[in-house]
């Protein structure tokens, strides 16, 4: 059991970046202590066993929530990560890189088998011995699937994505002038061709159909928020939100309404993800009733 519990954050990670649910990846994890539990026959590196296991869990998960995620209503995020509890000091800029929302989405685009070949290899620094176990598939073939993986992942990601500390630095000053709810202070910091990107899963209000695009359309829509919305009592709390600046919105209650995150490059914003659906917050905390504050922050603004 002890040994277990160490090796509890790592199966989490990989269950999360192959699975993009904070909730699916703790079902994963709990099914794997139920198989490891059930072994008669001590494995020779119960971190190599246990990551197999958890792994083909997630795949098999993976393969059926992408059906129902053909169904989804409206864009589709992974669900809000807080804090990654899994830490390696010599993998930090892998493991960061790998649970924002724009690498997750990416990964979307992988099949299973490579998303998990990815993850374990590129991520984690598995061994191709290890992966092949992992994945049931040879050495050889998880070496393709690696390759044809980072392929895509390459092609999508964001040209001059900016550091630690200038994404954070901007971050401040952006929710310091959306507190101010200024047009013109809000879009110095927007890329022309910014969106803002809502994922309600048609549980919980919408913007539009799910995407505002443009600096000037998402300038006017944030001043034409955040006002009201404090007037109402809600809070914006920046907060770290997959490894990225972001921030959880609560009402005057301290329930969570939603999260954003921001992807930062080139020094501006060039999307703010929204997650609304409430199935993706339950984590978080004790949840608002989005359309009772959408409601009440349309009757401030008018009044």
């Amino acid at each position: 059991m002890e040994e277990f519990e160490q090796l509890r954050p790592l199966l989490f990670s990989i269950a999360y970046r192959i699975l993009g649910s904070v909730s699916e990846a703790e079902d994963a994890v709990q099914e794997t202590w139920l198989r490891y539990s059930a072994v008669e026959t001590k494995p020779v590196s119960t971190k190599a066993f246990l990551s197999a296991v958890v792994t083909r869990i997630s795949i098999d998960v993976l393969r059926s929530a992408r059906r129902r995620r053909e169904e989804y209503v409206g864009p589709w995020f992974p669900e809000p990560l807080l804090s990654d509890p899994y830490e390696d000091p010599e993998r930090a800029a892998e493991l960061a890189d790998s649970v924002s929302m724009a690498a997750l989405l990416l990964l979307e685009r992988l099949s299973p088998l490579e998303r998990a070949a990815f993850v374990l290899r590129e991520v984690f620094g598995f061994g191709f011995a290890e992966v092949a176990a992992a994945v049931g598939r040879s050495e050889a073939a998880c070496r393709q699937l690696v390759v044809r993986a980072r392929r895509h992942m390459e092609a999508g990601r964001t040209r001059f994505a900016a550091d630690r500390r200038e994404r954070e630095e901007l971050a401040v000053r952006f929710f310091d002038a959306f507190k101010e709810g200024a047009v013109g202070n809000l879009m110095e910091f927007l890329a022309a061709d910014v969106q803002l990107v809502g994922d309600a899963g048609g549980k919980a209000p919408q913007w539009g159909r799910g995407v505002v695009t443009g600096a000037g359309n998402v300038a006017r829509m944030l001043a034409a928020l955040a006002e009201p919305f404090a007037r109402i009592g809600g809070v914006v709390e920046p907060r770290e939100v997959n490894g990225q600046p972001g921030a959880i919105f609560r009402d005057s209650a301290g329930r969570v309404v939603n999260t954003w995150t921001l992807d930062i490059a080139d020094g501006q914003i060039q999307a703010i993800r929204a997650v609304v659906n409430p199935d993706k917050l339950r984590h978080i905390g004790p949840l608002a009733d989005a359309w009772a504050v959408v409601r009440d922050t349309g009757a401030a603004r008018r009044s």
